[in-house]
């Protein structure tokens, strides 16, 4: 039996995505703890590596080399990763309160939250500022204004070593058309050694920096930094490395606190033995250290070891930090300055040595090693092998039974002989006449594709709801199956809670009520809704679309092929994070203004091609897709030309029917299967521009990708000339 097969009986959760927690996460998936349900709370898919943020400043580096991608560590730890802020611990309740969904338990818990700043505080800061810490909104902002400044400007405020090596990378990286003034209340650079302080002044002085010593600033505007003595200095992008405090809602967590930040023991405990905290958001009560990434990295093997220890019943370790360490600072082009024990040196030498120390740290989260998976019995039945083919199955639509053969089961069925119930072949739900009201009903479940339940039942709940919005009609009631994975009795209820929350919320927004389900425990989570809806006219079928017609896409695609490549960590985060906001993203207002549609429905496991092929074949019509319209999810299209497929596409590419010119990547991402995609609608070609402008104005992300015409069920997919 693996570790993915025994009971989980605690939960771990790591709050922050900070050097820490993510060296921990790469140690853990090298040897899980089994029982354990690793969770991680972060606000985004990566978290910028702070060793590099200058490097990354001035231009040395691009966005993705400076960010750890959390979503492939995440996977590799056999981890849950949550995208939101955590904004609150409750100890005695032991919960984790993140903005929109229910709380997260624990049994034991971690920070690494890094630290935030207290420059908002300044007048005026908030509104036009960008302050240096947490550093992925920053890294963000400043990408942007060194690609579109015309006449570039800064202002940093705070003359420390983190301000002035943003000043020369900033400098640096803008050029001489750029002008770049670091302001301190007192004279900058004031806490290094005298050597290092009269090297970095001589690099400040070398790139034009304009420096501004003994001056107070009493704001910021849209055009600048205010002074006390009067004097105004104009910038277009204003930052600040000064005021570094710790985030607000740890000083409500109940354990004891120094200055705001979590006071930790040697073994890396608060005064809640449960509760651990490393980096810069806590303090080392027995041996105090500045705040520098350094201690950070070297606690990672003793957090690692003492979470184990605590979740499994073992001695912990103590952490001896260092007395000093070497300082490596960048000094804007590709030379740095060293310093330690009050010696400083300088040098293209060292940009090279500290270059070569930063990318084997970040290689750790790219190169991860490849864990054997649980070996096959010596003897297996024939075709054991075949059917189980060269990758794991995907979740979501992925794990669908292809409509081939699907077809071919359901052709023999007898038809009803009930004259109040119709179902039409390939139609999204049934359809039930019952005392004069137009009744429709369909089931939909799903093989999670994420760890996370909350994001899973979000995702499963819109694409059972998908049937009920392409056939126009208003969700009414909804029933819950649930399997989940064999687990304590409480961690059983800490889960369901959890689903069935979120659940009542998404429903909820519909209009539709739970009104109850069943819950069974299997080998993984599985969630699934059956619902029925009200029309008020006649349901919207997929036998109505007429040649003349207008083919309407809600949403892009390539989820399939996403979550394909984010089992196999090919997927960039930040597009597996884009990819899962799509699908909990839901059609009630799209299917709404989508109601005069000639025939339409939801984008699922079949692919694009293989629904409009249903539509096609019940209307008795062909369809023309323009490739060139059709839109992508991010990320998509550069995994299909690397060749990544979902388990489910030569499925569906054998039983989509007639389909001429789906050639190429392109081609073949037409025949990916959609979780939770989009609604898919035959428009008159009339109305069809102004019904696109309405989808759009509220906020889908639609297209005109093609049109109906008269045919007997082929699709013909084409592009335009070069």
């Amino acid at each position: 039996m693996n570790n993915t097969q025994l009971p989980l009986t605690r939960d771990l959760v790591l709050i922050g995505g900070g050097h820490t927690h993510a060296l921990v996460l790469r140690k853990w998936g090298m040897n899980p703890l089994a029982g354990v349900r690793l969770t991680v709370i972060n606000p985004g898919p990566t978290a910028p590596y702070s060793g590099m943020l200058p490097g990354f400043v001035a231009g040395h580096y691009t966005r993705d080399e400076l960010d750890i991608d959390l979503v492939k560590i995440c996977r590799f730890a056999g981890a849950r990763l949550i995208l939101g802020a955590a904004d609150g611990v409750d100890r005695v309740a032991k919960t984790v309160s993140v903005a929109g969904r229910p709380p997260i338990a624990f049994d034991v818990l971690s920070v690494d939250v890094g630290i935030t700043s207290a420059m908002p505080a300044l007048s005026g800061f908030a509104d036009h500022g960008t302050p240096a810490k947490p550093l992925g909104p920053f890294a963000s902002k400043w990408d942007h204004y060194r690609t579109t400044a015309e006449v570039p400007k800064v202002a940093v405020i705070g003359g420390g070593v983190a301000g002035a090596e943003l000043a020369l990378a900033m400098r640096h990286s803008l050029g001489a058309r750029a002008t770049v003034h670091l302001i301190d209340r007192g004279a900058v650079l004031k806490d290094l050694g005298a050597t290092a302080r009269a090297k970095m002044r001589a690099a400040l002085d070398s790139h034009d920096v304009q420096i501004v010593e003994q001056a107070d600033v009493t704001g910021v505007d849209r055009v600048g930094v205010r002074l006390a003595d009067g004097r105004h200095i104009a910038a277009g992008f204003v930052t600040g490395a000064a005021g570094a405090k710790p985030h607000d809602w740890q000083a409500n967590i109940g354990v004891a606190m120094h200055e705001g930040f979590i006071t930790i023991n040697s073994t890396l405990q608060s005064s809640d033995p449960a509760i651990f905290a490393v980096g810069d958001c806590a303090h080392m009560a027995a041996n105090p250290r500045p705040k520098a990434g350094v201690f950070a990295v070297r606690q990672a093997p003793v957090l690692a070891h003492n979470l184990r220890a605590v979740l499994a019943g073992g001695d912990l370790q103590s952490y001896a930090p260092q007395g000093d360490y070497l300082k490596l600072i960048s000094l804007g082009k590709k030379s740095a300055l060293a310093e330690k024990f009050g010696t400083a040196v300088s040098g293209p030498l060292l940009w090279q040595w500290k270059d070569r120390i930063d990318r084997k740290f970040m290689d750790k989260f790219v190169d991860l090693p490849q864990m054997a998976g649980p070996a096959l019995p010596r003897d297996v039945a024939l075709g054991l092998l075949d059917t189980l083919g060269d990758k794991p199955m995907c979740g979501g639509c992925g794990a669908k039974v292809g409509r081939g053969v699907l077809r071919e089961v359901l052709a023999d069925l007898p038809a009803t002989n009930r004259d109040d119930v119709q179902s039409i072949a390939g139609d999204d739900a049934a359809i039930l006449r019952t005392g004069g009201q137009t009744q429709i009903m369909t089931t939909d479940h799903l093989r999670s594709l994420t760890a996370d339940p909350v994001i899973m039942t979000r995702i499963a709940a819109v694409h059972a709801l998908g049937d009920a919005w392409a056939m126009g009609a208003a969700p009414q009631a909804a029933t819950a199956t649930i399997i989940l994975p064999r687990m304590s009795s409480e961690m059983l209820r800490r889960t369901l809670a959890e689903i069935m929350q979120t659940a009542h919320t998404v429903m909820g927004d519909a209009g539709a009520a739970i009104v109850g389900g069943h819950s069974s425990l299997g080998d993984e989570l599985t969630i699934g809704f059956a619902i029925t809806g009200l029309c008020d006219a006649d349901p919207i079928t997929i036998s109505g679309a007429k040649p003349g017609d207008v083919l309407i896409l809600t949403k892009p695609i390539g989820s399939g092929v996403l979550m394909a490549a984010e089992m196999a960590g090919q997927a960039r985060g930040a597009d597996v994070a884009s990819a899962l906001s799509l699908m909990t993203t839901g059609q009630a207002k799209a299917a709404q203004i989508l109601h005069g549609a000639h025939a339409m429905t939801d984008v699922t496991g079949f692919g694009l091609v293989g629904h409009l092929s249903g539509i096609c074949e019940a209307s008795g019509v062909d369809a023309i897709i323009d490739l060139d319209a059709v839109p992508w999810m991010d990320g998509a299209l550069d995994l299909a030309i690397a060749g990544v497929r979902s388990s489910l596409f030569k499925d569906n590419q054998s039983g989509a029917g007639p389909v001429f010119g789906a050639d190429g990547p392109k081609g073949d991402l037409l025949f990916d299967p959609q979780t939770a995609g989009g609604l898919l609608a035959a428009i008159d070609g009339g109305q069809a521009n102004g019904v696109l402008w309405s989808l759009q104005a509220a906020g889908y992300p639609a297209a005109i990708i093609g049109q109906i015409q008269a045919g007997d069920g082929a699709v013909t997919v084409q592009t335009k000339p070069a």
